[in-house]
């Protein structure tokens, strides 16, 4: 749990879990009684910094707060909360459904494209979005949480990619649902959504050629302290770590899937000094470039479900 003297509202990465996932490709599902009965049904206010979450009322009901606003939500349905929003929910005991939690940094770039338009729908604002019982695209939903909540837990080949393909069709079909329900933000709000989502794209762009965050700031004809500002309301995070935290994504990602010597990958990265990057590298995962290799090397060997992985 994040907690600091000027925020009151507690900060979890995982309700009730007083850890961090660490990196920028966390993932997780779970059913919801699987934490919600620990506390009697009744989860209070907290944030996710840097997380989008799904909430899925698949039998059951509930009281959810979402900000300042309060709703009562029937199944099925799904809320959907943005990363920094207050909220907090009040279930119906043994109400069924499933919890979905992933890094705002890894829906941006791993679902290409389609990652602009999950932001500006789903996850441009907290929004409960009714689902019809006995529709298809429900159905279907449905169906496709219950795969990835088995591929989570399983040790298969290809578990990750599967899962990734699985997680970014119950996005779009969702997407389809929030554009059927025209549910619009204001014109103040889609302003600044699509100021972050503009400096999401140079990041995309640039993030190996090292640009500061002035560039940044300069080439979106705005200041520093504005994306600053921006970026910690709608991530959680400043601008300079949402372009760490791409950086970071990509060497795990170059260091996972390409056999090339270290000092190789630093210099893609846009890195003139390798021993700068395995610093760097260290900073941010607690280990260096050879370190994090090996260790995915003895979890292959030993088969070891890899939880934070996308």
């Amino acid at each position: 749990m994040l907690h600091t003297k000027e925020d009151r509202i507690p900060r979890f990465f995982l309700y009730g879990d007083d850890y961090s996932p660490g990196g920028a490709e966390f993932f997780h599902i779970e059913e919801v009684r699987s934490r919600s009965e620990r506390y009697d049904w009744s989860i209070g206010l907290h944030t996710h910094p840097g997380l989008c979450q799904l909430v899925f009322f698949l039998d059951g009901s509930g009281v959810v707060t979402l900000d300042e606003g309060r709703s009562q939500v029937e199944s099925p349905a799904v809320v959907a909360i943005p990363p920094g929003v207050v909220h907090g929910f009040d279930f119906m005991p043994d109400t069924y459904g499933y919890v979905l939690t992933l890094a705002e940094a890894l829906l941006f770039s791993g679902a290409g494209q389609a990652g602009q338009l999950f932001h500006e729908t789903l996850f441009g604002r907290p929004a409960v979005i009714a689902l019809e019982a006995e529709a298809a695209a429900t159905k279907q939903v449905v169906n496709l949480l219950r795969q990835v909540d088995a591929e989570f837990r399983a040790s298969e080949l290809g578990r990750t990619s599967i899962v990734e393909w699985l997680v970014c069709s119950i996005l779009m079909q969702l997407t389809r649902q929030w554009i059927a329900s025209s549910r619009t933000a204001s014109t103040v709000e889609h302003a600044r959504k699509e100021l972050f989502l503009r400096y999401r794209a140079l990041v995309e762009a640039h993030y190996t050629e090292q640009w500061p965050v002035s560039r940044y700031a300069h080439a979106l004809h705005t200041t520093e302290s504005t994306l600053n500002r921006l970026c910690h309301e709608v991530a959680g995070r400043t601008a300079f770590n949402v372009l760490q935290d791409r950086m970071v994504l990509e060497a795990r990602r170059k260091l996972t899937y390409i056999a090339a010597p270290v000092s190789r990958l630093a210099y893609e990265l846009g890195f003139q000094d390798p021993a700068y990057f395995c610093r760097f590298f260290r900073k941010h995962t607690g280990m260096t470039p050879s370190e994090f290799r090996r260790r995915l090397q003895a979890d292959v060997l030993v088969a070891k479900p890899v939880t934070k992985n996308f």
